[in-house]
C-alpha cells in the first residue's frame, strides 16, 4: 500500500512507520520539520519513505501528494500532557487537531484517485472522567476540556465520509511503550520513590504500543472495519494496581505516594490527565476480531522493560 502519515515522529507514529516499512509499504511522511523526520527515518534505513514538508493547519502543495495514496493515517496534534493548560495552550491543543484534520479531509476531497480509508486518532478523554462509570465505543461524550477536544477532532474527521472514503477513529488510551507515560514514571520508581499517584482509585485504561500499531493495521487492511474503535486493553486497572505492578516488575517498593496537590502545583489543570481516569472497554474492537498481544498489564510492562 501507499500510505500518508501525519504525526509520524511521535510516540505511536514512529513504531507504526517502522512496522509498515518492514512490511514493504510505500510511505509519505508529512512533517513540520523535514530535518527531524529525516533524522528519525534516515533514507539509508527507510528507502521506501518520502518526507514532505507541511504546515498542518494550512492548505498547501503538500495536499496534492495524497492523490494516489491507498490510505491516510492522521496522528498529529499538540501534546496534551506536556505542561500547563494556559488559555493559549488549550487553544493550540484544540486547533492543532481541528484544523489539522480539516486540512487532511480537504486534501482527501481534492484527491484523484482518493484514499480508500482515513484512520484518525482520537482519545478516551472523549468520555470524560469517572471512578464508577464504565465506557465503551457507543457511550456518550463527557463535558470537560478533553472531551471537547476529542469531539471537535472527531467532528472534523467525520466529514471525510462525504468523499466516500472509509473512516476509522481510534480512541487512544494511555499508550505504554519505551518512553511516553511510562518513561516519565520509571525514574521515580528506579530511585525507590515510586508510589500511587493521587487517590489511587482512578482508572488507568492502558494499552501496549504494539497493540495500537496492530489495531491501526487492522483498520487499514480490513474494509469492513469502520467507525469508532477504543484502543485500550480489555483489562483496565486502577492507579494503585498499576503502580504496584510497575514496582513488582522493577523489584522496587512503591511506598511513597505522589499527592494530588504536588502534581497540580506542577501541571495545573493538566494534572487531571493522570489524577482522573475512566474505565474504558474495547467492546467494538474485540467484536471486530482484533486479538490483543498484551491483554493484561504485567506481561505488557515486563516486555517493555526487557527491551529498554
Amino acid at each position: 500500500m501507499k500510505i500518508a502519515i501525519t504525526g509520524a515522529t511521535g510516540f505511536v507514529g514512529t513504531r507504526l512507520v517502522e512496522h509498515l516499512h518492514s512490511e514493504g509499504h510505500q510511505l509519505i511522511i508529512f512533517s513540520r520539520s523535514t530535518s527531524k523526520a529525516q533524522k528519525v527515518f534516515p533514507a539509508s534505513a527507510f528507502p521506501n519513505l518520502e518526507v514532505v514538508a507541511y504546515t498542518p493547519t494550512e492548505s498547501g502543495a503538500w495536499q496534492q501528494t495524497i492523490s494516489g495514496c491507498d490510505a491516510v493515517v492522521n496522528l498529529a496534534g499538540e501534546p496534551i500532557a506536556e505542561g500547563r493548560w494556559t488559555p493559549e495552550q488549550k487553544q493550540k491543543i484544540i486547533q492543532s487537531r481541528q484544523l489539522g484534520t480539516q486540512k487532511i479531509v480537504e486534501a482527501i476531497a481534492q484527491a484523484n484517485p482518493k484514499p480508500a480509508v482515513l484512520v484518525n486518532a482520537s482519545a478516551i478523554g472523549y468520555y470524560g472522567t469517572s471512578e464508577t462509570a464504565t465506557y465503551e465505543e457507543t457511550s456518550s461524550a463527557g463535558n470537560d476540556f478533553l472531551a471537547e477536544v476529542c469531539q471537535t477532532w472527531e467532528t472534523e474527521a467525520e466529514k471525510v465520509k462525504q468523499t466516500g472514503t472509509r473512516l476509522v477513529i481510534i480512541r487512544l488510551g494511555i499508550v505504554l511503550g519505551k518512553g511516553g507515560a511510562l518513561g516519565k514514571m520509571l525514574p521515580i520508581f528506579q530511585i525507590f520513590a515510586g508510589g500511587t499517584i493521587g487517590s489511587g482509585q482512578q482508572w488507568v485504561s492502558w494499552v501496549h504500543r504494539d497493540d495500537v500499531v496492530n489495531l491501526i493495521m487492522l483498520a487499514l487492511q480490513q474494509p469492513q472495519v469502520e467507525g469508532i474503535l477504543n484502543a485500550t486493553a480489555p483489562k483496565p486497572v486502577r492507579m494503585n494496581e498499576f503502580c504496584q505492578t510497575l514496582g513488582e516488575v522493577l523489584h522496587r517498593p512503591s511506598w511513597l505516594p505522589v499527592p494530588s496537590f504536588a502534581l497540580e502545583a506542577l501541571l495545573g489543570e493538566a494534572a487531571k490527565v493522570v489524577l482522573e481516569g475512566q474505565e474504558v472497554l474495547p467492546k467494538k474492537t474485540l467484536s471486530s476480531g482484533f486479538e490483543y498481544k498484551f491483554p493484561t498489564l504485567k506481561p505488557a510492562i515486563e516486555e517493555i522493560l526487557s527491551n529498554s
